[in-house]
């Protein structure tokens, strides 16, 4: 038995690996890697030969372990895929919305590659696919020379480890894994007995828990800051995850708003592919290992925006929850939009994150800022300083720096050659600082707050700060429990 990585690239992403035995030839997930765009995103499939696999193992839908999947079975057309029916179904939604960003990507970006296939791809491999239930042994090749054996992962909907075994051996492959319980899904069941080798992946396996944590106590610590934005008047933005996440966040409503930790008349938002994933779990909640079986969030909870012919954007008003896609807050996703619609400008609202984000996305970008500081990077074509420390801003301290400013620019009797950014004026307490770009009508703003000689509040992030186009926030302060939640690793 011989184990191949598949990755074009090290770390997570594209994951993708090849099983061979005497007799035959399996592969282990088909990924598509999220930093990456077209070739470089597509596992070593040219390391195989044309139609020489005999099936894939595909351990649950996110597209890291799902995205190439069309790609793939193009190559291997006699491959059979196997499957949970849960991953099934959430991976085939998945794919048909991958479709769609490619092809915007291919209009935007300019990546002639995309889409790497389309919607009737999709429809034409779910032919191949071959659902099987958990803890139900099974054969991975024609002859039954491969026994596999699938056990759930406690990560998302339909997610599994798989046992194999050929030749004498056991091996055991896993894709993401939770051991613990969650608000809605179960700890992984994985079997105890001896493999010769055991394949995980793993994100936080070198990190310890932090002495003392109790989940509980930290979704409760959750609901008193939401219900504190809710209090004064504010909306709270939860970025999520379409899948998985979304239906987390909707469990722990659910429980806040029945235990009377958050008024049980808030209104909760979820919109775009959250709401298609809602609905796929919906129908799996009988069968499915989970918390709140037979719970059905669309029909047992008052949610706003989950009806589907509900038309136009999601409203936006003060006293509501938005539990939106993406997570990561990545540029023109629902989550993002709301963002620069006001949530990140005005401290009454609150933006609370419950899952990871990548450190260069907006939303990694965000929660990795530091207290005090906020800087913007620009790209080189339109390179400048704007640095803004959120200090207090006295008249006598703006008058002499903006007529510096204006001395300069007139000595200079030349327009200028590149972005500059200038403390321009002060608005009560609250300090704003101008960017004026050499491009007409791009000018930037970015509101700060500053509270006096209170360390503990610092600059709130403005919506064009971090979260527009090329406008990157680098450094941001950390939340003081009431705008920007961010809870331990473990809660995540």
């Amino acid at each position: 038995m011989i184990f191949k990585s598949l990755c074009r690239h090290a770390g997570i992403g594209a994951n993708s690996y090849l099983l061979e035995t005497s007799s035959s030839r399996l592969v282990l997930d088909a990924g598509m890697h999220p930093k990456h765009e077209a070739l470089e995103a597509i596992p070593h499939y040219d390391f195989i030969e044309e139609d020489s696999v005999d099936g894939i193992v595909i351990t649950h839908s996110h597209l890291d372990h799902v995205g190439t999947l069309p790609v793939f079975l193009e190559q291997q057309q006699r491959a059979r895929v196997y499957l949970t029916p849960e991953t099934a179904e959430l991976a085939s939604a998945m794919l048909h919305n991958s479709v769609n960003v490619m092809q915007s990507k291919r209009i935007e970006l300019g990546i002639t590659e995309y889409p790497l296939f389309d919607h009737r791809d999709i429809d034409r491999i779910t032919d191949s696919f071959e659902h099987r239930g958990i803890e139900r042994p099974f054969d991975l090749d024609p002859d039954g020379t491969v026994r596999a054996t699938f056990h759930d992962a406690g990560h998302i909907l339909g997610s599994v480890g798989v046992t194999i075994e050929c030749e004498g051996k056991r091996l055991m492959y896993t894709g993401d894994v939770n051991f613990e319980h969650s608000t809605l899904q179960k700890g992984a069941l994985f079997p105890e007995n001896p493999v010769d080798a055991l394949i995980v992946e793993t994100t936080r396996g070198a990190q310890q828990r932090a002495p003392g944590y109790d989940r509980h106590h930290e979704e409760n610590e959750f609901a008193e800051a939401i219900q504190r934005v809710i209090d004064r008047k504010g909306s709270v933005l939860i970025p999520v995850f379409a899948m998985g996440k979304t239906q987390e966040v909707l469990g722990m409503l659910h429980r806040f708003k029945s235990e009377g930790l958050i008024h049980h008349n808030t209104p909760v938002y979820i919109g775009g592919l959250g709401t298609k994933m809602t609905h796929i779990y919906d129908r799996y909640c009988d069968v499915s290992r989970r918390h709140l079986p037979g719970f059905r969030f669309l029909k047992d909870m008052d949610i706003e925006g989950a009806n589907r012919k509900r038309t136009g954007p999601i409203p936006f008003t003060n006293g509501c929850i938005y539990a939106l896609s993406s997570g990561m807050m990545s540029e023109k996703t629902v989550s993002n939009t709301f963002a620069r619609q006001g949530v990140l400008e005005n401290k009454k609202h609150g933006l609370f994150f419950v899952g990871y984000a990548d450190p260069e996305t907006p939303g990694g970008r965000i929660r990795a800022a530091k207290m005090a500081t906020r800087s913007c990077s620009i790209p080189p074509s339109r390179r400048s300083s704007c640095a803004a420390k959120c200090a207090p801003l006295t008249s006598a301290v703006i008058r002499p720096a903006k007529q510096s400013w204006i001395t300069s620019q007139r000595s200079a009797r030349r327009k200028p050659s590149s972005s500059t950014a200038t403390t321009m004026r002060s608005s009560g307490s609250a300090p704003r600082f101008t960017r004026t770009c050499r491009k007409p009508r791009r000018s930037f703003r970015c509101p700060a707050k500053n509270t006096g000689s209170d360390p503990a509040h610092a600059a709130r992030p403005s919506a064009r700060c971090g979260i527009r186009g090329n406008y990157r926030a680098t450094e941001f302060p950390p939340c003081d429990g009431d705008g920007c939640f961010s809870p331990s690793p473990t809660l995540q």
